[in-house]
């Protein structure tokens, strides 16, 4: 006998279900995962450029580059 709780687990299961796979959310997830594809080739191969603005902090005033 089912009772309340599992028609209402699985009619929100079925909306998540027909919600991922609306066509907006697709196009939504797909950009995404592109969008994060390319980030990750445009700028894993760069060092990290706050470590050299951090370095000239780390010199003493006295050793300081004129």
């Amino acid at each position: 006998m089912k009772t309340s709780s599992i028609g209402t687990f699985g009619s929100f299961q079925q909306q998540t279900v027909r919600f991922t796979l609306s066509l907006p959310m697709q196009a939504t997830l797909y950009t995404s995962l592109c969008a994060l594809t390319l980030w990750t080739i445009y700028f894993s191969a760069y060092p990290a450029t706050h470590l050299s603005v951090i370095s000239y902090q780390l010199i003493p005033e006295s050793e300081a580059p004129i």
